[in-house]
């Protein structure tokens, strides 16, 4: 295989739990090198999130977002710290953070602090809420965001508290955000040879996320709303049905999936019906619909269903956890992969991204304070 298209990138990540992890593993996959500066003593806080560890400062948790990744320990806050840290900015291409937002000042991660020391130096923060205005210092996690940024209000049935969802989806939106916002920065530093700060939050990309529903408020007034079995405000029929032992999700997103869908149902004169004529008229009827529906999917499993309209429109069954990734589609896509550790093989999933058709690998997420002797004896000669 080709070298990997940021190999030689040199990244120093002051980060830890989930969303700041999350974008640099992507870099790390992608060939950076990745070194994660842990605070003592016992490094990022993830390494001792259970319940399944793996020795002492090491988890599953912190395996899922730290893989290809190097470990340096250091207490940036000490003068040796601050020392070691500052003689790896000066060969590094970026430094990013996920702390709250007033701590990357204190702390001199931003380009103002380092930009001395390196003037090409990329400087990349994520934070809960950004580092400019009047909830800098608020601390702030995922499921916040979903709460205020109206998620919570969009997910789960009408009739049921509000709900977020089952995944910290925000975290890692952000943590893709910043890894997309760093990767342009360092592209700029590289053709003008300066760097400059790059800030992304929690916040602003979950409100970012509300996408279309933002844009039909913001122009029409109109507020999207929870709609049954996780509907589409738009398509009917887009939604979960009842089969014989379970759901499937049906997304007739074309009038032609709608023709295809209710010939296989065995009812093609519903196409020819003025009350499901198009989108807008079977909006009008979408609850006396979908009972219909119900109906005849109820007569055979959602594997007779989804086999029986395989390519021909958009369909799924809804499955579980253990069922999502004992699906055999998982294996011929080459999503999953084992990484040696020291405490035995780990199944891990793999990179969604591939290079030349082939999938991405993992290596083991590194033990606390692993590549100290190499990365500080760099700098020693």
């Amino acid at each position: 295989m080709k070298d990997l298209p940021l190999k030689g990138l040199r990244i120093l990540a002051v980060e830890q739990y989930g969303a700041g992890p999350y974008g640099s593993m992507h870099l790390a996959d992608l060939g950076a090198e990745v070194i994660k500066i842990e605070s003592p003593p016992g490094g990022d806080v993830s390494r001792a999130t259970g319940p399944y560890f793996l020795g002492d400062d090491d988890s599953l948790f912190f395996q899922t977002f730290n893989l290809n990744k190097r470990s340096l320990r250091l207490d940036l806050k000490s003068a040796e710290g601050r020392a070691a840290f500052e003689r790896l900015v000066a060969g590094a291409d970026a430094v990013l953070n996920n702390l709250r937002g007033d701590q990357p000042a204190r702390l001199g991660l931003d380009y103002a602090a380092l930009s001395a020391l390196n003037p090409k130096i990329v400087c990349a923060h994520l934070s809960a809420y950004g580092r400019d205005n009047s909830r800098t210092a608020w601390p702030g996690y995922d499921y916040l965001m979903q709460a205020e940024a109206g998620f919570m209000a969009l997910t789960g049935e009408p009739d049921a508290p509000p709900a977020r969802f089952g995944l910290s989806m925000v975290d890692y939106m952000t943590g893709t955000t910043m890894a997309m916002a760093l990767l342009a920065a360092v592209i700029g530093a590289m053709r003008g040879g300066v760097g400059r700060d790059v800030d992304v939050s929690l916040f602003d990309v979950a409100l970012h996320q509300l996408s279309y529903p933002a844009t039909w408020y913001l122009n029409a007034g109109h507020r999207t709303g929870r709609l049954p079995r996780s509907a589409h405000p738009s398509t009917v029929p887009c939604q979960v049905f009842r089969t014989a032992d379970g759901w499937v999700m049906v997304m007739c997103m074309l009038e032609k999936f709608w023709q295809v869908f209710v010939e296989g149902i065995g009812n093609p004169a519903w196409a020819a019906e003025p009350r499901f004529a198009d989108f807008a008229a079977r909006r009008q009827v979408r609850e006396e619909l979908t009972a219909l529906v119900d109906e005849v999917l109820s007569t055979q499993p959602t594997a007779y269903w989804t086999q029986l309209f395989a390519g021909r429109i958009p369909i799924a069954p809804v499955l579980d956890i253990a069922q999502a990734l004992d699906n055999p589609y998982v294996r011929e896509v080459d999503m999953l992969q084992d990484v040696e550790h020291p405490r035995g093989t780990q199944r891990m999933l793999r990179s969604p991204i591939r290079l030349d058709g082939v999938r991405l690998s993992g290596r083991a997420a590194p033990a606390l304070d692993a590549d100290a002797g190499a990365l500080l004896h760099d700098h020693d000669d």
